[in-house]
């Protein structure tokens, strides 16, 4: 490199099944937030990214707030509103966050930035900044964590590659 430093290239892993469609898939991702945005008028920001099955409350559209740079994960939803008590709360995902497959965000829910939900959890309190949180409920499991964009992990790349190098991704 032009200052001298050198960078060792990271392999990724081969694209199989339905990942060989990731450009149609972000494409539909695209349409759907711009059907959330402009007609339902929740606030998801343009770099959020989320599964196709990921499901946010209609009943109470405004209440539903996903930050830059955070992916919601196959079959999570997202709720705002609670008919049994008759609430109608703001639920808020930060900047970086990753919420896994399956997990639930109760009505009035703020998860901070950097976080990561655990698959399948149940969020039932709002989760503080840096965190991992897994299980029903949902408990803090590990604090200040550094994640990049989307909830990734800094040592993911590394890994990937490694396992990319061994032929096994």
């Amino acid at each position: 490199m032009a200052d001298g430093t050198a960078t060792t290239p990271t392999k990724k892993a081969r694209k199989r099944g339905l990942n060989r469609l990731g450009g149609l898939r972000n494409l539909l991702v695209a349409l759907k937030r711009v059907l959330y945005r402009r007609v339902w008028g929740m606030d998801i920001h343009p770099t959020a990214q989320f599964s196709l099955s990921a499901a946010f409350d209609r009943t109470f559209p405004a209440g539903v707030h996903v930050g830059p740079h955070s992916y919601v994960a196959f079959d999570s939803r997202i709720l705002t509103h609670d008919r049994t008590r008759g609430l109608y709360l703001h639920t808020r995902i930060g900047a970086n966050c990753f919420v896994g497959g399956r997990s639930l965000i109760l009505p009035g829910v703020e998860i901070g930035d950097n976080c990561v939900i655990g698959a399948g959890s149940v969020v039932t309190r709002s989760v503080p900044p840096r965190s991992i949180v897994a299980g029903n409920p949902a408990r803090v499991i590990r604090s200040d964590i550094e994640v990049g964009p989307y909830g990734r992990f800094l040592t993911a790349d590394a890994t990937e590659s490694a396992l990319a190098e061994q032929g096994l991704a």
